[in-house]
């Protein structure tokens, strides 16, 4: 069995629900069940940045899960220019909290250029690794 994973949404909001339950899926399948709510919570706010933030119209991003040593990753990538930033939003703003949530509740982030566009990565220790 392959511990790797990819699939590709749309640009749309409906993709970050789809986003959510790719990594759901991918876990169970996986049979990992440690942190699996913060892992989704994080593919969710990973994928709602590339949607409303990185994706240029007409295009898609990619969602990839994988692997490496005892860190299961996320990657969220899209082909849009800038990078994203992480922000602690004050306690009245409506947005802007996503980036901290996952740089919070990941062992790892890390955010890549890429040739074209960049990926956003996060990683997690688990034990049944």
């Amino acid at each position: 069995m392959s511990f790797s994973r990819r699939q590709r949404f749309l640009r749309a909001r409906t993709s970050v629900r789809a986003a959510r339950q790719f990594v759901g899926d991918t876990l169970a399948e996986w049979d990992v069940t440690e942190r699996r709510d913060d892992i989704r919570l994080c593919a969710s706010e990973l994928a709602a940045n590339a949607v409303l933030h990185g994706v240029p119209h007409g295009r898609e991003f990619a969602v990839r899960l994988w692997w490496d040593g005892g860190l299961f990753w996320i990657e969220v990538r899209d082909s849009g220019p800038g990078g994203p930033q992480v922000q602690r939003a004050d306690l009245e703003a409506q947005c802007g909290r996503g980036l901290w949530l996952v740089t919070t509740l990941a062992d790892e982030f890390e955010i890549r250029d890429e040739p074209v566009g960049k990926s956003a990565c996060a990683g997690f220790r688990l034990a049944q690794a």
